[in-house]
């Protein structure tokens, strides 16, 4: 066996095995489950994990709510009568018009 064929032979080697190293880098990277995937997996992740973690405390604060309304006999009245618009019983409601159309009717009276 000569030097020459010895050589073109371990090139030919590097080259098949640098082609399938490049395809098999191309196809961890970019292919179906790669690294493209696994990190948009994980930005996935990071979002609801934020939303779970808004979630929860909304929650509390519900539930904080609920006893709250539950155990404070005021503070289901008041809010009562500002969610529900509910009066006690010989009370006088005054409605006010907004400003701009109070003085628009006031000028159209005159």
């Amino acid at each position: 066996m000569n030097l020459a064929s010895f050589k073109k032979n371990y090139l030919t080697y590097i080259l098949i095995l640098s082609l399938v190293a490049v395809l098999l880098f191309a196809w961890l990277s970019f292919g179906r489950h790669g690294l493209a995937d696994l990190y948009k997996m994980q930005k996935e992740k990071e979002r609801y994990l934020f939303i779970i973690r808004d979630l929860k405390e909304k929650n509390k604060l519900l539930a904080a709510e609920i006893r709250r309304l539950r155990g404070d006999p005021k503070y289901l009245e008041s809010v009562a009568r500002k969610e529900l618009g509910m009066i006690k019983e010989n009370e006088i409601i005054y409605r006010f018009k907004s400003g701009q159309k109070a003085k628009k009717e006031n000028d159209n009276k005159k």
